[in-house]
């Protein structure tokens, strides 16, 4: 790090948008940091300001409002693992944040920071995106509201102005679906994922899937919901010969926006893998 970086922490958010709105281009905005200061010690981030928005009062909460499940965005992961109304309204979102990095990580990093980063690997994406979240941006003029999948436009690069901040997520809450998220990595700890997936499904009285929602992370270059899947699925009773197809749905869908690549035979059986072990529990046994 330069020797002129100069570090601020505004008390209040307006504050913040005001700066942003004179200095936003030179800026890095940090709240947990475990993405920016990486960034910085490497050289691939060089701003002249570093501002900590750890501590505004705005950026915090979890509540239900106007019917919509609001996530603040400086809300940690491990306060997102806590919550007793996501426990109940979005539990999805602490399913991926149970082996997200380490505690000590999970203490200080931010849902908005993990977004924001746009990593192709970034474990928050698919569940909020299952949840047809929207996410509230607001400069020093006012603010405007975009899909969760609207953020990255291509790997570590968002459609986030300069003079913006993620202030919120607004999410479609559900109670009593089945949902789960799923992730491969390396190892079983401390790993970036190389494939995860979240999903929300609930069958009807005669075991047809009439609410589905599915999206995949890590192995494309954004997050992507895979709405294909869920139009096959829906309207049916899941069995396992209906259940590889889809996954294979899924892979074709992969390969497709990706490429094909040296870990794509890999990747392949992997992501295949990884749904039948997500939504297996769908299937009835008799």
């Amino acid at each position: 790090m330069g020797a002129d970086l100069f570090y601020l922490r505004p008390k209040k958010l307006d504050d913040a948008l005001k700066f942003l709105g004179d200095h936003g281009k030179e800026t890095a905005i940090v709240a947990g940091g475990t993405d920016v200061m990486v960034n910085l010690r490497s050289g691939e981030l060089k701003p002249k300001y570093l501002m900590d928005v750890s501590r505004l009062p705005e950026l915090k909460g979890i509540e239900i409002k106007d019917g919509g499940l609001r996530i603040g965005a400086g809300v940690t992961i491990s306060e997102i693992y806590t919550s007793p109304i996501l426990t109940r309204l979005a539990p999805v979102l602490q399913k991926a944040s149970y082996k997200f990095a380490s505690k000590q990580i999970r203490n200080v990093a931010t849902i908005g920071g993990n977004v924001a980063h746009c990593s192709p690997c970034g474990d928050m994406a698919p569940p909020l995106i299952i949840h047809e979240a929207k996410v509230v941006l607001k400069n020093s003029d006012g603010e405007r509201t975009i899909p969760i999948q609207d953020v990255p436009t291509e790997p570590y690069r968002s459609s986030i102005d300069p003079e913006e901040m993620v202030v919120c997520f607004i999410l479609k809450p559900n109670e009593n679906v089945f949902s789960d998220f799923q992730k491969i990595g390396r190892r079983k700890e401390l790993a970036i994922s190389r494939a995860s997936m979240a999903v929300m499904a609930e069958k009807d009285v005669e075991g047809k899937i009439k609410f589905m929602r599915l999206a995949l992370g890590s192995c494309t270059p954004t997050p992507q919901r895979s709405t294909d899947v869920e139009n096959l699925l829906i309207g049916k009773v899941p069995s396992e010969t209906l259940l590889w197809e889809a996954g294979q749905m899924v892979v074709n869908k992969m390969i497709e926006t990706s490429g094909i690549r040296s870990s794509t035979v890999y990747k392949e059986r992997a992501v295949q893998g990884l749904f039948m072990r997500t939504l297996f529990s769908l299937v009835k046994h008799e």
